[in-house]
């Protein structure tokens, strides 16, 4: 059991830092070095899964996932430190509030506080540790060992005052947070740290009881087996507090990959008919839609931008009379004002493709009340839908009307 959560733990921090990437493309110093937290704890929850930890002891080096994980677990200790300096130690106060102290002294001190206590512990580890045995978990396996015990504390006192640093300024965050996810969020993230806290202080405890007074094997194993649940329950706290003020973006760009992908046709047929309007030259649906730059957002707003400088380019190949004839076609269809859009993008298309151009452009479709993209792009996937559903045969049939309407208009101004 202990292993399944393990693993579930492992998997989500590396869900989350997956997730997050983008921050590491997109997003400034302090959300890359959030980024950095998630990556590197994921990796340390590897390096304590039990099958890395069984391929590691086949390793000549014993013990070697233990020594990696602390190096990578203060690499995130570090990236969070740096985060919480970057998210917290500023003002325009004349009086510097508590927390921007704190903060700036974190800075001062935790960089070359970690370069320090992994020198130490690592010269520990190769002198004076006890490896003559692959250790399961390295603090119940090695109780009562002193060289193992103070090898230990060395990173736990990092970590504990890491931890409580963090609950703290997130506490104090969370207090001022403007919306409720983000209190939750927070409030999450500060729990998370504080069981870390809670986690430190067991352990070490633990170890320095064992060193003056031997405790039954059993009770070190168990007391083990309930110290990794606290953590992997620590990790999960923390990858969902990290997770839940970041769902309405991740909502966001959800939708926006799927209007993308639904618009894909209507794009890629007017942006081939006329290549230069894009900013890239259309590929396949599936490259499109798994692109990295730009974001998601931005792609949406180039995609919708790019369908209106088409339908604005058709106004050439489309007649006066055109729409007239599509609405009067459509009157009486569910989305009437959407169909009739999509059958007259679809007709001036076609006539572009044919090379037939109107010497007048058609007047402008009508303008419609959209105030963003994502509304433009809810109003093309009603055309797009209307499009999609429209057969040649129809659209022939609208040009062969639009032209007769056009032909009797002529006729009754020479009769004039």
């Amino acid at each position: 059991m202990l292993a399944l959560a393990a693993y579930i733990a492992a998997t989500t921090m590396t869900a989350v830092a997956v997730w997050r990437l983008p921050a590491v493309l997109y997003g400034d110093a302090h959300r890359r070095a959030l980024w950095g937290c998630y990556a590197g704890f994921a990796v340390a929850l590897w390096l304590k899964s039990p099958g890395v930890i069984n391929l590691m002891n086949r390793q000549p080096i014993t013990d070697l996932s233990v020594l990696l994980k602390h190096y990578v677990s203060t690499g995130a200790i570090l990236a969070i430190l740096t985060y919480v300096v970057a998210s917290y130690g500023k003002t325009n106060q004349e009086v510097i509030p508590r927390h921007v102290a704190v903060a700036r002294w974190i800075e001062r001190v935790a960089w070359k506080a970690a370069v320090a206590m992994l020198g130490l512990m690592t010269v520990l580890f190769f002198t004076v540790v006890n490896r003559s045995h692959p250790s399961v978990d390295f603090v119940p396996d090695h109780a009562g060992q002193w060289g193992a015990i103070l090898y230990e504390s060395i990173f736990y006192v990092y970590l504990g005052a890491s931890s409580a640093v963090t609950c703290y300024q997130w506490t104090s965050a969370m207090r001022r947070a403007e919306t409720r996810l983000l209190r939750i969020g927070l409030g999450l993230m500060a729990i998370a740290m504080a069981i870390g806290v809670a986690y430190v202080a067991i352990r070490t405890t633990f170890m320095w009881v064992t060193l003056a007074t031997p405790l039954a094997p059993s009770f070190n194993h168990q007391l083990g087996i309930y110290t990794e649940y606290m953590q992997i329950l620590l990790f999960l706290t923390f990858a969902l507090g990290v997770s839940i003020p970041t769902t309405n973006a991740a909502a966001s760009r959800w939708r926006s990959w799927r209007a993308l992908w639904r618009l894909y046709p209507l794009w890629n047929d007017l942006v081939t008919v006329y290549p230069d309007v894009p900013f890239q030259r259309p590929a396949s649906r599936w490259r499109e839609l798994t692109r990295t730059d730009p974001p998601m957002d931005v792609r949406l707003d180039r995609c919708t931008q790019d369908i209106a400088d088409v339908v604005e380019q058709l106004r050439h190949h489309a007649s006066p009379v055109l729409l007239p004839v599509i609405e009067e076609a459509v009157d009486g269809s569910t989305d009437p004002q959407a169909a009739a859009e999509a059958l007259w993008i679809k007709a001036a298309l076609a006539n572009a493709q044919a090379g037939r151009r109107y010497d007048v452009p058609a007047p402008a479709l009508p303008s419609k009340p959209i105030s963003d993209t994502n509304a433009e792009a809810a109003w093309l996937l009603r055309v797009e839908e209307a499009y999609a559903a429209a057969s040649d045969a129809q659209i022939r049939e609208l040009l062969e009307s639009a032209e007769a309407e056009e032909l009797a208009m002529e006729m009754e101004e020479m009769a004039l």
